[in-house]
Parts: structure tokens; C-alpha cells; sequence
């Protein structure tokens, strides 16, 4: 005697199975046949083969009244064979299987696996049911219940159970749904517009990253504890494998299982657009008709470009929906996120995270990661500290990061994981902003002799940036450089993104003396497709894109074409530039520096006189627009050197020279009599300190090596530079 395997039927089946057997018992029968089963799922209206039932008869204007009086009437007089082969009620009991319900369950179990189902279900089983050979094909038949229309229904109830089984409310209900922190407004402002009487669609609307989802699952939360809007007990989610296997079916089965509840449909502009623009074009018609019927609430998620680009001009779905702006959250909001997801982080990575983290790990995702939106930004962040956190207690992996390794994340993880996401050194990251501001402008004029104008007026622009008392998404400053060549224009430049950066490799140097043509607008900011260089990309966007924490430093500025100009004038404005393939470049985080020599005749003193000044910026206001020059944070006039300053500027470069010589294990001295002879070998005093790399380079550098050649020094010996006749003289002391 064979028994049927209970891994077989579904859950509801069994119980389906259980249902029939007492059918057949109260009848004083003695095999299980297709007409039990039926009566079953006539009788239970929670089984998935009834609700197929109840539409089928229903649209062909059938009773299943009538169907049960049918049923009743035939099982009466039919039997059927004991095949030896039996049923596991839930009471113990043997249940005799008819040859034509194992034909209904093998059947079935053939057509679960169609659709991918690993268990027979009601459905599966009624399908089975209708096919010829089995004796209930004839009533089901009668009603409109035929082969043909039940195929097509699975299909969707397929797609049905694979789309739909995210029901948010019932995974809340089940405690499988991860808790959120409530945004209180955010909720209150939602539910009330899901309590309308009418056109209660609501498009969510705000940038990628914001928490417009986590808003829908913290709806679904209250729901699944009463507290949401009444008449709405589901949040239905299409899963994405359905949408690309058929959209137009997947939004037609998730309406059918969201009646009389909310069907949530994440980036919803990517139904509409067109052929062309859209991601599943075929399933827009279905998904206006959702918006109309009302048969369920939608509630649809987008960013404000993207709702005016394809939604606004939608009349099912602008004139019928409500739309919601989600804002980005505070920082301190951003806290209180991170608070909940806490718990969570530390079971996935095993670890015990530092409340002290979290603010860190807020204020630096927003001021240092590309494109950051909180709370999104924020949480990246956390994950990338928890996994070196969790990397450097793995003592097999070759790379270990400088974590402690303690199963422990602390701010200073954090901020090495923002230096390793964005390339800025730890200890920039780390230091104190308000004493390292406070010392700027020392800190500067360790490399700036002199100019003390522009190293103070660059110092408070920054500094008014950094306390949030100007516009954030504006570059950090925008200044424009005036004076004569080799005053310190560029140095200041380096020195800047030096002391914001960590380093002078930070700048992106651009000479506006090849920018001059109208078509060289394409080569800063990449040409359009089907154009001539579109694969090269911009030069500015593609050098910002990949570091956008770095000065940019434009060369000669005004001889750049008009059209460039217009350019530059975004950036300052908006901080933001779209290059050619549609991409942005963030300047938010930039240092914008432009240099020119326009008004250099008038600067012939180091002292910089109201006439002087008057004069260069009569040059400035003819050669660049009003609005232009309205965007700058500040225009600095440098001065010319003074022979004391000069001598100064000749000592940081002697510096650096002792540096070199220090790496060969010598130190150098140069004495104040080499000095003064290597300033007098400057032909070109107009060039301020320009000149004096190169003097270096031919009177100091290339004969002192030909000497430590010669004499080969030991080591620790110091190198004593003076001036003879002839030149420069080298001897050890």
C-alpha cells in the first residue's frame, strides 16, 4: 500500500485534503474522489482555488450555488476503486485515495512546477480538476470553469505569489519587517492624505537616498498595529525578476492582490516615458487604470526631476494623485536612523558599535561623500567602517588596515573608512575644525611671504563656508587672483588645497589660454554623444568627477571664450556642472581659483595704493562681465615682492633644498653672503620670485651635486654653502 507524500500539497491543500476526507466520512463513502476535494474548496472561501472559483463563475454570470447543488448531486452517485493507495489525515486516519484524485494531484504537482512552485497548491489541484478524464471536468466545465481560463489565471496567480508575497503588513505582523525610525510629520502628513475620500494616490517625491521607502515601511508598521488608515490592511511590493519577466502581468496581479490596499511601486517613473525613456513602457496603461479605478491606493516613489519628466504631464496620474515632498533629514535625525538600524549592523558584522560613532559618521558622510544624501550617506559609511572594523579581527586576510582589531567600531574607524571612500587623509579628517581653522591663516603664511591682504581675505571666505553661513551646495570659494607674475598666486593655490585637503596634489590645473575658441567648450566638459570626442570625456568634469575634493586653478582666466566663461559662471552658482554624457561633477567641496595679469602695469610697488588698485580694476571690469565678477567670493590684488620678502621666499625654497640633501644623510647650511648672490643673479626682478627656482636649480643644485661627487661627504656631515668670486663654494664643516 503506497501513501502520499506529505511533502507534496501545500499547507492549504492538506488542509483542503483533511476538509474533503470529512466530506467523504459524513457520507458514509469510502475512497476520496475530485468531487470531495471540490466541495472543499467550494465550502472554504480562504482557499486560493475558491477566490478562482468565485471570479470565474462570476464573470460568466454563474452561481456556485448551483455548482455545489451539481456536486452534491454527483458525488452521491459516483464511487470509484480503492487503488491501495491512501491519505495521512491530521487525525491519524487512513484516507483511501481514488485513481482519479492521484490523477489530480499528479496533474497538479505538474503544473505547480510550471509556474515554478515547489508545492501543489488549491489552485494547482482545481486546474487539475478541470482537465478531461477527471470526473469533475463536466460541472466545472458547465460554469465557465474551463482549462483554458484557469491556465491563464495561474499564470497570473504565479506571477501573483512571486510579486506579491511582500506584503510589508503581514512581514510586520510576522516580525520579519526591520524596524524605522518614524519621521512623525513625514507619517502624519501621509496618512492624511491617505484618508481622502478621493484620489488618495500619493507620489512620494525627493532625492535618491532620502528615505522615502523606509517612510512606506514604517507605514506598513502601523498598520500591522492597527494605527494606520482604517480601510488599507495590505502594502503590497512588486518583486523586480516579475517586472522584467512581464511587467504589464506583474502590475495586473499586484492591483489584484493590493485591493483594498496600498500598492507600493518604488521609482515609479520608470513606467512612463515612452518606449524610449521607459524601463517597462507595456505596463503603463495598466498602471494608469490603477490610478483610476481606485481599486487599490497607489503610492509611488520618484525624485522631483524625474516626476516632471515623465509624471506631470501624466493626467491619470498628476490629476489623480497626491504628491508629498520627503526632505533629506538633519543630522541629528540622521543620528536617530542610525540608532535603530544600530542593533541590526551589529548582529550582521558581530561587532559593538560606539554611540559616539554615529554623529561622526553623519557630519562626514555629508560633508565628504560625492552626491551625499542622508540618511543614505550616512549608512554607507557605517557599513564600510563595520567591514574593515570586522576585516582587521580576520588575522588571515593580507590586508589589515590600521583597527584596532577589537570587535569594536569607534569614530576613529569611521574616519578611516570616509579616507579610504574619498581619498582625504585621516588626519585631515580627524583634526579639530575649529582650532585648525582658527590657525589658517599662520598656517598659510608658512608657505606665503607676504600678501597678507589675500591670505586673509581667502582665510575668513573659507572659514564663512566651513561655519554652514554660506550656501552648501556653492564650491567652498571662488576667488580671482590678481597681479604680476610670481607674486604668489599659484603657491597660495597649492597652500590651500594643501591645508582643506592634505596634500598640493589636490589641484586640477587648467590654462584658459587654450580654452579660447567656442568649440573648446566640448574639451572642458566632454562632448555630446555622436560628436567628435565624446569618448574622451571633460577635462574639468572627468578631473573633478574622480577627486572632487581638490582646488581647481585656472590659469589667465580672462583670454578664455566667452561661452567658458558661462560655463564657470554655473559652477560658482550652483556647484554643480552635466557633463556630456549626462553625468555630474560635484563642486560643492571644490576650491575654485582664477589667476590673471590683467592691471599688472599698475602694481610696480609693494605697496598696493587706492589708485593702483582702481586702476587694475578698471582692467578687470572691461575684460570680464559684471555678472561674472558678481559670483566671485572675493577678488585679491597681490602685490609685487619687496627685496626682503624675496629673501624670505629664497629661504622656504633652501628649505626644501636642506630637505633633499637631509635624505642623503647631510644637512646644509647656506650662509647669508650665498644668499645675497643668488638674489643678485635675478635678471628679471619683475618676475618676482619666479626666477628664483631656476637660480637654484643652475648655481646651487647641479654644482653641489657634481661637488658631493667629488668630495663624497661622510655621512652626518654638514655642507657649508658660501659665495667667492667665482660663484657659490661648497666645504663640510
Amino acid at each position: 500500500m503506497g501513501t502520499l507524500n506529505p511533502e507534496i500539497p501545500s499547507e492549504e491543500l492538506t488542509r483542503a485534503l483533511n476538509q474533503a476526507a470529512a466530506i467523504m466520512s459524513g457520507r458514509h463513502q469510502r475512497v476520496l474522489i475530485p468531487e470531495h476535494l471540490l466541495l472543499a474548496f467550494l465550502d472554504n472561501k480562504e482557499y486560493a482555488a475558491h477566490g478562482l472559483l468565485e471570479r470565474l463563475t462570476g464573470e460568466r454570470g454563474f452561481s456556485l450555488d448551483k455548482l455545489v447543488r451539481a456536486t452534491e448531486d454527483q458525488a452521491r452517485t459516483r464511487q470509484a476503486a480503492n487503488v491501495d493507495f491512501d491519505f495521512i489525515s491530521q487525525d491519524g486516519t487512513r484516507v483511501p485515495l481514488g485513481n482519479e484524485i492521484l490523477t489530480v494531484l499528479d496533474e497538479g504537482k505538474a503544473i505547480a512546477q510550471a509556474h515554478g512552485e515547489v508545492w501543489v497548491g488549491t489552485e494547482d489541484a482545481l486546474a487539475a480538476m478541470s482537465q478531461a478524464g477527471v470526473s469533475t471536468a463536466g460541472l466545472l466545465q458547465q460554469v465557465g470553469v474551463t482549462p483554458r481560463a484557469l491556465s491563464s489565471l495561474l499564470a497570473d496567480s504565479a506571477l501573483a505569489r512571486q510579486t506579491t508575497t511582500s506584503d510589508l503588513v503581514a512581514l510586520a505582523r510576522d516580525g520579519q519587517l526591520q524596524p524605522v525610525h518614524y519621521r512623525q510629520d513625514l507619517l502624519r502628513d501621509l496618512i492624511n492624505l491617505l484618508s481622502l475620500a478621493g484620489d488618495r494616490h500619493v507620489i512620494l517625491v525627493g532625492p535618491a537616498g532620502v528615505g522615502k521607502q523606509s517612510l512606506v515601511r514604517s507605514l506598513a508598521l502601523l498598520i500591522a498595529e492597527d494605527k494606520g488608515p482604517r480601510d488599507l490592511k495590505s502594502v503590497v511590493v512588486l518583486a523586480e525578476p516579475a517586472l522584467l519577466a512581464d511587467a504589464s502581468r506583474a502590475v495586473q496581479a499586484g492591483r489584484r492582490k493590493a485591493a483594498s490596499g496600498i500598492l507600493f511601486l518604488p521609482n515609479v517613473h520608470r513606467f512612463f516615458g515612452g518606449p524610449l525613456h521607459a524601463e517597462f513602457p507595456k505596463a503603463q496603461a495598466d498602471l494608469q487604470r490603477a490610478f483610476l479605478d481606485g481599486q487599490a491606493v497607489v503610492i509611488g516613489t520618484t525624485t522631483e526631476a524625474d516626476y516632471q519628466a515623465g509624471l506631470a504631464a501624466d493626467s491619470a496620474i498628476a490629476g489623480h494623485s497626491q504628491v508629498l515632498e520627503v526632505p533629506e533629514p538633519s543630522q541629528d535625525e540622521t543620528v536617530a536612523i542610525m540608532q535603530v538600524h544600530k542593533p541590526h549592523l551589529e548582529a550582521d558584522y558581530e561587532l559593538a558599535i560606539a554611540d559616539e560613532s554615529l554623529p561622526v559618521a553623519a557630519s562626514l558622510a555629508k560633508r565628504y561623500l560625492e552626491d551625499a544624501i542622508l540618511p543614505a550617506s550616512a549608512l554607507q559609511l557605517l557599513h564600510r567602517a563595520c567591514a574593515l572594523v570586522r576585516m582587521a579581527a580576520q588575522p588571515r586576510l593580507a590586508f589589515r588596515p590600521a583597527t584596532a582589531p577589537d570587535a569594536r567600531l569607534d569614530a576613529d574607524d569611521v574616519t578611516l573608512a570616509a579616507s579610504l571612500m574619498t581619498g582625504i587623509p585621516v588626519a585631515r579628517l580627524g583634526a579639530d575644525e575649529r582650532s585648525r581653522y582658527a590657525g589658517m591663516v599662520e598656517h598659510l603664511h608658512r608657505r606665503i611671504i607676504g600678501q597678507e591682504e589675500a591670505v586673509l581675505a581667502v582665510s575668513r571666505a573659507v572659514k564663512t563656508a566651513r561655519v554652514g553661513l554660506k550656501d552648501p551646495r556653492r564650491p567652498i570659494g571662488s576667488f580671482l587672483f590678481l597681479g604680476p607674475t610670481g607674486v604668489g598666486k599659484t603657491e597660495l593655490a597649492k597652500a590651500l588645497a594643501e591645508f582643506l585637503f592634505g596634500t598640493e596634489d589636490a589641484t586640477v590645473t587648467l590654462d584658459m589660454t587654450e580654452y579660447q575658441q567656442d568649440e573648446s567648450v566640448s574639451r572642458l566638459i566632454g562632448a555630446p554623444p555622436g560628436y567628435v570626442g565624446y569618448e574622451s570625456g571633460g577635462q574639468l568634469t572627468d578631473a573633478v568627477r574622480d577627486r572632487p575634493y581638490t582646488v581647481v586653478l585656472l590659469d589667465e582666466v580672462e583670454k578664455a571664450h566667452p561661452r567658458v566663461l558661462d560655463i564657470l559662471l554655473q559652477v560658482m552658482e550652483e556647484g554643480r556642472l552635466t557633463d556630456g554624457r549626462g553625468r555630474t561633477a560635484n563642486f560643492s567641496e571644490t576650491m575654485i581659483i582664477m589667476t590673471s595679469n590683467l592691471g599688472s602695469e599698475y602694481l610696480v610697488e609693494p605697496i598696493l595704493t587706492d589708485e593702483a588698485r582702481e586702476l587694475v580694476m578698471d582692467e578687470v571690469r572691461r575684460a570680464l562681465r559684471p555678472e561674472f565678477l558678481n559670483r566671485l567670493d572675493e577678488i585679491l590684488i597681490f602685490h609685487p615682492l619687496s627685496p626682503d620678502q624675496l629673501r624670505a621666499i629664497l629661504g622656504l625654497l633652501l628649505q626644501k633644498e636642506a630637505k633633499l640633501l637631509k635624505a642623503r644623510g647631510a644637512s646644509l647650511e647656506v650662509s647669508p653672503a650665498a644668499m645675497t648672490w643668488m638674489l643678485a643673479q635675478n635678471d628679471h626682478p619683475e618676475w618676482g620670485a619666479r626666477p628664483l627656482r631656476r637660480i637654484i636649480q643652475r648655481h646651487l643644485r647641479e654644482p653641489l651635486a657634481d661637488w658631493l661627487l667629488a668630495a663624497d661627504p661622510k655621512p652626518g656631515a654638514q655642507v657649508q654653502v658660501d659665495a667667492g668670486e667665482q660663484g657659490l663654494t661648497f666645504k663640510t664643516a
